[in-house]
């Protein structure tokens, strides 16, 4: 995992100017990539994240003092009493209690509150003081805080998304092909992890006369594609880009598939998320000079 980073050449990820695209379809295309650049600017957003902490099961003490169990960043030091509470993981009730330590106040929801309440570990559930938010989400049967950071260096000096230029000869038209249901496929994330994910079928699709295809992961209604190429390591981000389909256009279904809204997954900004990588059948052995950028160019500020 690479360092957290940012003190760049800020003209390097300056917004280029879309080209080979039609003026519709680069206002479009525009207003997509500002609103991504929106989002993870955003309170508890990816650039926020400044800790992830697996919690073992019965009580675990939080805050910045050395002899808790969950120790915050120095940087969050005089938020709070060095013990800000306990987080009680309860792996039968499938809950996780927060004890607030005598005191202290945090927020939810911008409301104040004291003592004892539970998690929602379905949805995001903040909670915090002052600069910092947390809230509890599980993986592969752990409970994991999430911290958040609003006032981190990395929030503060992002420099923005970096992109190729708008080009709609990456614009192409792809077949749907169903696999039977019930059909998933083994992703592997940057721990090197696996989890089982629902592939409902694959994406077909011509560039330069050659087919090739891409394993879908099933997302809500849409769909969801992991992919890697040629260019991965050298100006992208070599482990993944995305794809978003907000629609399952079904078997034999025709859709656009669009490389220019390719984005990078959180680990390319943050060492506390846990991404998947791309399945071997999802390298394209072609590059494909679209979409979001990836650049080493940085300085470790932790």
């Amino acid at each position: 995992m690479k360092k957290y980073f940012f003190t760049i050449v800020m003209a390097f990820f300056a917004f280029p100017i879309l080209s080979a695209a039609e003026p519709d379809y680069q206002k479009e295309l525009q207003s997509w990539r500002d609103a991504r650049e929106k989002k993870l600017r955003e309170e508890n957003g990816w650039l926020s994240l400044a800790g992830r902490f697996t919690l073992k099961s019965g009580d675990n003490s939080f805050g910045t003092g050395k002899g808790n169990d969950v120790v915050f960043p120095a940087a969050l030091i005089g938020t709070g009493p060095d013990r800000l509470g306990i987080l009680q993981v309860d792996e039968t009730g499938k809950r996780v209690k927060l004890r607030l330590a005598e005191g202290v106040t945090m927020v939810s929801n911008g409301k104040p509150f004291t003592g004892e309440r539970d998690f929602d570990t379905e949805k995001p559930d903040w909670v915090g003081i002052g600069r910092f938010r947390m809230h509890i989400i599980v993986r592969e049967g752990k409970y994991i805080l999430r911290l958040a950071d609003n006032e981190s260096l990395v929030r503060k000096n992002f420099p923005g998304c970096q992109w190729y230029p708008g080009n709609e000869d990456f614009r192409v038209e792809a077949t749907f092909i169903s696999y039977p249901v019930g059909k998933t496929i083994p992703i592997v994330n940057v721990l090197d992890q696996v989890s089982h994910q629902p592939c409902p079928g694959y994406a077909e699709f011509k560039r330069k006369g050659e087919t090739y295809k891409l394993d879908a992961i099933a997302e809500g209604t849409g769909l969801f594609f992991v992919f890697r190429d040629k260019t991965a390591g050298d100006t992208t981000y070599q482990p993944a880009r995305f794809i978003t389909v907000d629609l399952n256009p079904g078997n034999n279904g025709t859709f656009t598939l669009d490389f220019n809204k390719a984005y990078n997954p959180p680990c390319a900004i943050s060492d506390f998320t846990t991404c998947p990588t791309a399945p071997d059948q999802n390298f394209l052995p072609i590059r494909i000079e679209a979409g979001e950028k990836y650049s080493k160019r940085y300085i470790a500020i932790k």
